[in-house]
């Protein structure tokens, strides 16, 4: 199959999909759009709301429509990197036997990921980046495609273990979950509190996640495209011949080069589930915001003035 054929086929089979995740997610078409491009874009992604708001029911919902095994793990204080990557235990025949753990699955739910040390949040972190874990001096590879969508609770901050900046920046997305508004609270609470359940039908399987992964990747794009993307990144950075005199004056870190590699990845997805064969700028800026807000550290005097990073980053366009 030719690669146009093939995103003609992914633009149809990605509404069908919206339509069946749609069963039960109400709303939150963006919220599961970023997540559907951090997917099809080999990325992880890092979600950012109050508690009950049906984080793990979309993400099951999600991992059901695309055919692949889904686990949650529940991060808390006494979590060792032991019970989320497994361990050797002995067995009836005095040998030892590794017991895999919860990241042994295609899509994993971390969630409040900045509730468990830092011990245990570098486990998982090294099984984003290498798609593998070592135990007992033995490497295990994980199943492809491999997806961490993780939680943080933006609220009750005291006994949390925030990820510093270098391990944010292992995520591509950092997506933000809002309250539904009046109507689509209304439509939640009609389908919650019915007794009929509705049947989410898989439209995929893991290896045609995996060849879409492949397909973004063929995406050919304009050299103008990725010189504005990796201008873009540059602009957050304090001092650089790029930034903007907001950026110079409430910025104390900017976004380094992983970001721009995830721009151009997203810029593609988002081109190819909107029919078109090649990214341009409109692409890129249709994702920079959930790509860079988690890269951008602010200042006091962002903090004392009340600049948001959605604010600093929107005047970067």
């Amino acid at each position: 199959m030719s690669d146009v054929k093939a995103i003609e086929n992914l633009v149809d089979k990605h509404a069908r999909l919206k339509a069946e995740i749609g069963k039960v997610i109400i709303g939150q078409e963006k919220v599961i759009e970023e997540i559907l491009l951090s997917i099809y874009s080999g990325g992880h992604a890092l979600l950012i709301g109050v508690p009950g708001l049906a984080k793990t029911l979309m993400v099951n919902t999600i991992a059901k429509a695309l055919g692949l095994e889904f686990k949650r793990i529940q991060f808390t204080p006494d979590l060792m990197p032991s019970d989320i990557l497994g361990s050797e235990i002995l067995d009836k025949n005095r040998e030892f036997k590794f017991v895999k753990g919860p990241v042994f699955a295609n899509i994993i739910l971390a969630d409040e990921i900045n509730r468990t040390p830092p011990k245990t949040q570098a486990a998982l972190l090294e099984a984003m980046q290498e798609r593998a874990v070592t135990v007992a001096g033995h490497h295990y590879k994980l199943s492809l495609p491999y997806f961490v969508l993780a939680t943080q609770n933006p609220i009750e901050q005291e006994g949390t273990y925030p990820l510093p900046e270098a391990q944010l920046d292992r995520f591509m997305f950092a997506i933000e979950l809002n309250y539904p508004s009046y109507r689509e609270e209304v439509e939640v609470v009609k389908a919650t509190t019915s007794d009929e359940q509705p049947v989410i039908n898989s439209l995929f399987n893991a290896s045609e996640i995996i060849e879409i992964q492949h397909l973004i990747r063929r995406v050919p794009i304009a050299d103008n495209v990725i010189e504005y993307a990796v201008k873009l990144v540059g602009k957050t950075r304090f001092g650089s011949k790029f930034a903007t005199e907001l950026v110079n004056n409430y910025v104390d870190w900017g976004a380094g080069p992983r970001a721009s590699q995830n721009l151009i990845l997203a810029a593609k997805s988002h081109a190819a589930i909107n029919g078109k064969f090649s990214p341009d700028i409109e692409d890129v800026q249709a994702v920079a915001l959930a790509i860079l807000r988690h890269r951008v550290i602010k200042n006091y005097k962002a903090e004392a003035e009340g600049v948001t990073i959605e604010k600093i980053v929107k005047s970067l366009f």
